[in-house]
């Protein structure tokens, strides 16, 4: 009797819901814009802090947007001691316990950056992963806003460094202080150390930050009621009244052609509110000092809609919008919104030491950028070229082709040694293809005995192949040269890069 065989389950090769695999396009295009990043924070005398990934749940705090509880939004366990461990979802909340846990050794102020990926456990979407990589420098120690302005101002250095030129990108500025004399004067929240926190004025905040997706009608959805999306999920609004919709809706409507105009509005919504007068001067003395820097309000504007999302600003905010429009899958051209942002928050280290530690920062969205740079940047980049391959057609002359191999390597050439069935040349060329490589190595019997190599160009090979008809005019095609093997460094070190 036969015995029934058990079927085999095999897993499926797929990525978790929100993640996905970086190739090596990709991946070296991410860490040269890191460098050139990193390369602007060391001029500003920023130094490097790593801080690891996982980090204690409760050193991370409840700052997510959209979050009400801490353990939420972020991927978190308990360890064999039963302690909550997360990954951390940002790069500001390792730094603040970096600081606290140094601060006798760290000097005052304290300048760093980071970069790295962080995870939030939220719901994917389309360009919306639950990892992804950010780019982050910030001050620590002083309530200086010159030390505000110094983050516009080096943001908007590496905006342009990195390729974007003065009219395609803005830096959005405003001030959460502004933004609490407002709940003030509309009668939500009350004011305690400059800055309003209560649940209400959370909601309010997470609503305006909302609205270049969603428009001025979904944030109205939100500061009221609530709002269902178009998938039937409904989010719980603000619960405010008419009046007060209005007054909100007042001030993220001011729209004005400068900057003066814009903060003149300002100060008549602010009405008697303290804290909305100093925002408002701090506003003043951060345009002020970029503008001896050479940012003019062509690149930094005050911009009422500007809140951002995460709950411990405390003053200054800022996001820089790129200008141009992208398109998505549906062909349709869109505003690419946001790739960085940042702003002051005074209160983060204070949950560790109870003492107030000034902060200010930024961060950038690595994908983000990466992303962009894809979809209006790719008619003038071209695909890094593959590395040489070395073909194998006689399998007993193995090492005289890893000498080659070798040689070319010493002389900083990419190279490979092709690994596959040496019989087939032609399975050889396609594996060079897709790689991407440029040329390719030939040595038979007959080359060996000359001390010949064919050095293939599959580059001008394959624009020549759609042009030539004969065999006779492909054995004289210039795709093919033959060199002597001691010329051979010398000849591809010549070639076009």
């Amino acid at each position: 009797m036969k015995k029934n065989k058990q079927k085999v389950v095999r897993p499926k090769p797929i990525n978790p819901k929100g993640f996905r695999d970086y190739f090596h396009f990709f991946s070296k295009k991410r860490s040269s814009l890191i460098k050139e990043i990193c390369e602007v924070f060391e001029l500003y005398g920023f130094e490097n802090l790593e801080t690891p990934a996982i980090e204690n749940l409760d050193a991370l705090g409840k700052y997510l947007p959209d979050i009400d509880r801490p353990n939420q939004g972020v991927f978190s366990w308990k360890d064999d001691e039963s302690n909550w461990l997360a990954l951390r979802y940002d790069l500001t909340a390792p730094l603040a316990r970096a600081y606290a846990q140094y601060s006798n050794e760290l000097p005052l102020p304290y300048r760093r950056f980071s970069w790295g990926p962080v995870w939030r456990n939220e719901k994917p979407g389309p360009g919306r992963y639950r990892q992804f990589y950010q780019c982050d420098a910030d001050t620590v120690g002083t309530h200086s806003v010159v030390s505000d302005a110094e983050m516009c101002i080096m943001l908007s250095t590496i905006i342009e460094k990195i390729g974007f030129k003065k009219d395609e990108y803005i830096l959005n500025l405003n001030n959460r202080k502004i933004l609490n004399g407002i709940l003030e004067t509309a009668g939500i929240g009350n004011i305690n150390d400059n800055y309003i926190n209560s649940t209400q004025s959370d909601m309010v905040l997470r609503s305006i930050d909302k609205i270049d997706r969603l428009g001025l009608e979904g944030v109205k959805d939100l500061l009221g009621a609530g709002r269902k999306d178009e998938s039937g999920d409904f989010t719980t609004g603000a619960n405010l009244n008419e009046e007060q919709i209005n007054h909100i809706i007042q001030f993220i409507s001011i729209n004005n052609d400068t900057n003066s105009k814009t903060l003149q509005l300002l100060q008549t919504l602010v009405g008697n509110s303290i804290v909305g007068k100093q925002g408002i001067d701090e506003l003043q003395q951060i345009l002020e000092f970029s503008e001896y820097a050479g940012f003019s309000e062509d690149s930094i504007r005050v911009n009422p809609g500007t809140v951002r999302g995460l709950g411990y600003y405390t003053g200054p905010v800022f996001e820089v919008e790129l200008t141009e429009k992208i398109q998505n899958e549906d062909g349709i051209f869109t505003e690419i919104g946001s790739v960085a942002g940042g702003g002051r928050y005074d209160g983060l280290v204070k949950r560790f030491t109870g003492k107030v530690i000034p902060a200010t920062g930024f961060s950038l969205g690595i994908d983000r950028l990466l992303y962009v740079f894809n979809q209006i940047k790719s008619k003038e980049e071209k695909y890094e070229a593959g590395p040489i391959i070395v073909t194998i057609m006689e399998k007993d002359k193995i090492k005289a082709y890893q000498q080659i191999v070798n040689d070319l390597r010493n002389a900083g050439i990419k190279s490979e040694l092709y690994l596959g069935n040496p019989k087939d040349l032609g399975r050889q060329l396609k594996y060079a293809d897709k790689r991407r490589s440029r040329f390719a190595l030939i040595m038979g019997s007959e080359e060996l005995k000359k001390d010949v190599i064919q050095v293939k160009d599959l580059e001008l090979g394959a624009k020549i192949s759609r042009q030539i008809k004969t065999h006779e005019e492909w054995k004289h095609q210039p795709a093919q040269v033959e060199i002597k093997r001691d010329k051979l460094i010398e000849y591809i070190m010549k070639l076009p890069k």
